[in-house]
């Protein structure tokens, strides 16, 4: 996941524009402009495709090659251009609806899709997929050298339709198949309970940053009637994060009325996210780990500067930066970082990650137990029960 910045633009970007134009300048006159910045060879590329190029290509075909090839040549992974499925698909993924099969990706490992987690009772769940199984292949695409957005795309899809994934499982070092049916996939994003053995301890769990996130944490806290806890473990690992006034939202409840984050653009202009004045003030400990990114972040940043948590784990993922998605025609559209975050306190953590303040790791291979149905709890649950245990005395 990332986290998104909306900005809704009624022309399509500049650039993008000036390739229809030469598009149709070629088809019309033929003309051939002066190379002034790289245009000229541009427009003569265009012209030799439609003039010599021995197969039929439409100009539809030649805006959308050119707008994604723009987009790529930046070089960054967070900037992409969407065709209108991708598009559709996107907005499904940050409203935590979708047609598919139910899996979360690692972002551990970007050169493999290794599988995170499957969605619970989900069609990958009930298949047997297991945290760390390496999807190899999608129906007859290999996945070597493949970005996530295409694999999820891949495997994204209408209801009942089927998709064929092979599955490497480095336990068993076996390569298999499963073919899975797509279902309507509904995630939600927050889960609370009092922990398992602790009843005046609560636990809540936030696996992204979707458009409702908010509103769901908001209702999780009025229905565990959350005044009755001593304390409360928030854990956000494995949390990819997602749409940032979500983040905002949440961040809200966990730290006093203040900035929670300083949105920066390129020209050093600054948006100051402020907190909405929901601050339950309660003690607190919160979980991350090396996969908590980009909007899990924003809150964990917030509440380390603040002081108002204790953090425990490992070093965070380290995204700062926020996408704006811009709207094209026909249902498309631009991903562009546009900006960088900073936390209360001023601090860049892109490429640098946030530190906890106890640090303590899981054992390879060990999987955290996350929304817990036992007393069974992985080292990094358990040292969060004893930080805030201690807070407690």
């Amino acid at each position: 996941m990332q986290e998104w910045n909306w900005k809704r633009i009624a022309k399509h970007v500049g650039v993008v524009l000036l390739i229809f134009s030469v598009l149709v300048t070629t088809m019309v006159g033929g003309i051939i402009l002066t190379n002034i910045d790289n245009v000229g060879r541009l427009v003569r590329v265009v012209q030799l495709i439609h003039s010599d190029y021995l197969e039929k290509v439409t100009t539809d075909q030649l805006v959308e090659g050119a707008t994604k090839g723009i987009v790529e040549e930046l070089g960054d992974p967070y900037s992409t251009y969407l065709n209108a499925k991708e598009n559709q698909e996107l907005f499904q993924m940050l409203e935590g609806k979708f047609g598919g099969v139910g899996i979360v990706l690692s972002l551990k490992d970007p050169k493999k899709l290794v599988v995170l987690r499957p969605i619970k009772n989900s069609p990958a769940s009930k298949a047997g997929i297991q945290p760390g199984d390496v999807v190899s292949k999608i129906n007859d695409a290999e996945t070597a050298g493949m970005d996530q957005d295409k694999a999820v795309g891949l495997m994204r899809g209408d209801p009942g339709t089927k998709v064929v994934l092979a599955l490497y499982r480095e336990s068993v070092n076996k390569t298999f198949t499963v073919s899975l049916t797509r279902e309507n996939i509904t995630v939600p994003t927050v889960d609370g309970e009092a922990l398992p053995g602790h009843s005046d301890i609560a636990y809540i769990s936030i696996s992204q940053f979707a458009s409702d996130t908010g509103d769901e944490l908001k209702d999780t806290l009025t229905n565990m009637n959350i005044t009755k806890f001593k304390g409360l473990i928030l854990d956000m690992r494995y949390n990819h994060g997602g749409e940032l006034n979500a983040a905002v939202q949440v961040a809200s409840y966990f730290i006093p009325e203040g900035p929670v984050v300083y949105i920066v653009d390129k020209q050093g202009n600054v948006d100051t996210k402020m907190s909405t004045g929901t601050y339950l003030g309660m003690p607190l400990v919160v979980l991350v780990n090396e996969e908590s990114a980009s909007a899990a972040e924003i809150v964990a940043g917030a509440i380390k500067d603040k002081g108002t948590a204790t953090l425990v784990g490992v070093k965070t993922f380290g995204k700062g930066i926020v996408q704006t998605i811009f709207p094209l025609d026909g249902g498309t559209s631009v991903k562009l970082t546009t900006a960088k975050y900073l936390t209360p306190n001023k601090v860049d953590i892109h490429k640098k990650g946030i530190e906890p303040d106890v640090k303590i790791e899981l054992e390879k291979g060990q999987q955290a137990t996350i929304s817990p149905t036992d007393t069974n709890f992985d080292p990094q649950l358990q040292k969060a029960l004893q930080t805030l245990q201690g807070k407690l005395k």
